[in-house]
């Protein structure tokens, strides 16, 4: 029996063996580590036996998948230490998700701090005392019974709406069994440190029509070091959350009136605004031209893109006249009705179209979350129309436009290449050639990515960009998609050289993704404190006393005609506290305006870069100033 490994040596057995057999072959330190296992590209418990020829991968807790099934087995744990010390509590579900785990429990009351400490206690107690965690299947009418006599109520009704032929199993650590696939760890030692962090309302199914239940939220790590970076990187995510500093910066707000429909304050235009005005100007260097199509189209329009079949239940509708419309979702579909309107020689292509396009979504409330998850945003769209033979340079100029954009907010990212999903449209090889062109691209600009499989759009596969932000949180914001479905739907064209009509192939891609989005992500990334040429605010002009307004008039000026955007305090306040005000509202920098240095025909500066940096010419400010912005340094 031969075994692959994921760096392509094969290994050979004479008998069956489980997914820790072949990492104990491989190393006695991995094997020590492994938390599951990847076979033939579906993620198994380290007890799976493989029998037969096989791809493996061993996933310590450094994968995605090792990640799930140390917490999913933590999740367990603290299940065994609830059912130890309130054994009334009834079991629901208790999954693994990002960043942890939760799980679901019937009891008569919410847990309480106090209650979580002592349920935290006795997960280290169990985890001391290492378990082992056996797996075992049962048939359909003994795993219900198994459950009917635990009298545990919801694992009876999800074990009655599994298929016929579903296997059941249960894990077993201790005095404690559970209904579930796993996978899992073999024992508890490895979760050396855990935290329970909340406790939520949760309705069981998701449904309102169902009994509330209490969620406890956690997380588990190898090592207690791991736990406390995590911790501490949560507590500075708390410090930036752009919902808090959007307040207090005055940049946008979310009204009763419109949940999910963000507000932009005139603080928040001006940053949008600088922010759109970049992108226009690298997009018209990069040889696009900017476009605009209509908020509402009608009904043909969607089903002929697919959209109608694939996506509508994400959509508003309306009718006019009598006829079904939708407000945009997304801006494609116009593109292609204006590509639509000239005839295409090859000599034309690749005609690369752009659009800031305002759709609307439909999200479900429980899901927004302020200018992370909305329900209109603007899309810095872009349509690249373009032959086969030129798919591979395009998608490296697009490679390369994307990384200018996130090196110059000083974002780390990583790649992933999305494959196609089962709900998709096209013949495999149109799929072929799209997948490929995007690999291509990849490799031949040396460009490390994973594959994200069956994650593509309904129309074709995509690469993905997930950003790293300052404090090492990812976000997924850049998307590359290549597409042959929509120009065979939309009947695209162009003249050949050969004079023959063939159709052309597209690309879809964004930079910032959603614009609301990405301003959510750089104010929590800077802090609120926004490079020099970004901030709504650039410098804060501030008389000592209302002696001094003309002069901070006259400095203000000076700085508003060489197009630095600043504001003059002059409120009728000690200057202590309007200097802390403006550092509270993050401004890049403050002018302080006195009797010396009227006389001088100075100003006094405090950076925040630097602090306090004493009397210093104007003129000097205003040339670093503009040099900061022409640059657009990063401070």
């Amino acid at each position: 029996m031969k075994i692959t490994l994921k760096d392509g040596v094969v290994k050979e057995f004479d008998y069956a063996v489980s997914v820790l057999d072949i990492a104990k072959a491989i190393s006695e330190g991995l094997a020590r580590n492994a938390c599951a296992g990847i076979v033939d590209g579906e993620v198994k418990d380290l007890r799976f036996v493989v029998d037969k020829d096989a791809e493996v991968s061993i996933c310590t807790f450094e994968d995605e998948a090792g990640k799930m099934a140390f917490r999913h087995t933590t999740s367990h744990i603290m299940a065994q230490a609830v059912k130890r010390l309130y054994p009334d509590t009834k079991l629901a579900i208790g999954p693994s998700i990002a960043d942890g785990f939760y799980y679901d429990f019937d009891r008569d009351k919410a847990f309480t701090p106090e209650e979580l400490e002592a349920i935290e206690a006795e997960m280290k107690k169990i985890v001391k005392e290492d378990l082992p965690i056996e797996r075992f299947e049962l048939p359909r009418a003994e795993a219900i019974k198994y459950m009917e006599d635990r009298q545990e109520p919801y694992k009876v009704e999800l074990i009655q709406d599994l298929p016929e032929d579903a296997i059941i199993s249960f894990y077993k650590q201790g005095d404690f069994t559970d209904l579930c696939a796993g996978p899992h760890l073999m024992s508890t030692k490895p979760v050396k440190a855990v935290k329970l962090t909340s406790v939520a309302g949760a309705y069981w199914r998701g449904s309102e029509k169902n009994k509330m239940l209490s969620r406890i939220y956690g997380t588990a790590y190898p090592k207690a070091s791991e736990l406390e970076a995590y911790l501490t990187m949560v507590e500075e995510a708390k410090k930036r959350d752009h919902r808090k500093l959007g307040k207090e910066l005055k940049l946008f707000t979310m009204l009763d009136e419109g949940p999910g429909f963000p507000f932009f304050l005139p603080n928040g235009m001006v940053l949008k605004n600088t922010l759109l005005e970049y992108w226009r100007e690298i997009h018209k260097e990069a040889g696009y031209v900017e476009v605009s199509t209509p908020i509402i189209l009608n009904r043909d329009l969607w089903y002929r893109s697919g959209h109608w079949d694939h996506y509508k239940d994400n959509m508003y509708t309306t009718v006019i006249d009598d006829e079904d419309y939708a407000i945009k979702p997304m801006n494609c579909p116009g593109g292609m009705l204006i590509y639509k309107q000239d005839m295409h020689s090859y000599r034309d292509l690749p005609l690369r179209m752009a659009e800031i396009g305002l759709v609307h979504r439909h999200e479900k409330s429980g899901a927004l979350h302020g200018l992370m998850r909305v329900r209109c945003f603007n899309q810095d769209d872009a349509h690249i129309f373009m032959t086969e033979d030129q798919i591979t340079d395009e998608i490296s100029n697009v490679i390369r436009l994307i990384d200018s954009v996130y090196s110059l907010f000083g974002f780390k990212y990583h790649i992933e290449l999305s494959t196609r999903p089962e709900d998709s449209m096209g013949t495999d090889a149109e799929w072929e050639v799209a997948t490929n062109g995007l690999r291509d691209a990849l490799e031949r600009n040396h460009i490390a990515y994973t594959v994200n499989e069956g994650d593509g759009a309904f129309y074709g596969p995509k690469i993905d960009f997930h950003l790293e932000d300052s404090i090492g949180r990812t976000w997924q914001c850049g998307t590359i998609q290549l597409d042959m479905q929509m120009p065979e739907r939309f009947e695209l064209e162009y003249t050949a050289a050969d004079g023959s009509k063939k159709r052309p192939i597209m690309i879809h891609r964004v930079c910032f993704g959603s614009i609301e989005r990405f301003i959510g992500i750089l104010i929590e990334h800077f802090a609120g404190q926004f490079p020099t040429w970004l901030s709504p605010v650039q410098v804060k002009v501030l008389p000592i006393s209302e002696k001094f307004a003309d002069y901070a008039k006259e400095v203000a000026d000076k700085l508003d005609a060489e197009g630095i955007r600043v504001q003059t305090d002059n409120k009728a306040e000690k200057i202590g506290y309007k200097i802390r005000e403006a550092r509270n509202e993050r401004v890049p920098y403050i002018i302080v305006v006195g009797e010396k240095d009227q006389e001088a025909k100075k100003v006094s500066l405090r950076s925040r870069k630097n602090g306090e940096e004493g009397q210093v010419d104007l003129a000097d400010v205003i040339a670093r100033i503009k040099e900061e912005i022409r640059t657009r340094a990063l401070n």
